[in-house]
């Protein structure tokens, strides 16, 4: 998995793509990969990311997700 991280880094350095952009992506992904874990369930999703609910709802708003995927 390191390996793989390291290409993806390499890539999106050499694609210019900014470190702002890349966290928002990330995160949005991770959020949803949680929310899905879950079937939707915030808290359940919070316990998974390790973040407390209040903190998981707005970046749920931020990247305009509802509910899983």
């Amino acid at each position: 998995m390191r390996e793989e991280l390291e290409s993806l880094v390499a890539e999106m350095i050499e694609k210019r793509i900014l470190l702002d952009e890349a966290v928002g992506a990330f995160e949005k992904k991770f959020i949803q990969a949680a929310l899905s874990k879950t079937n939707g369930n915030q808290s359940k999703a919070a316990e998974v990311l390790g973040v407390h609910r209040n903190t998981l709802s707005p970046k749920i708003t931020l990247h305009k997700l509802n509910g899983h995927r």
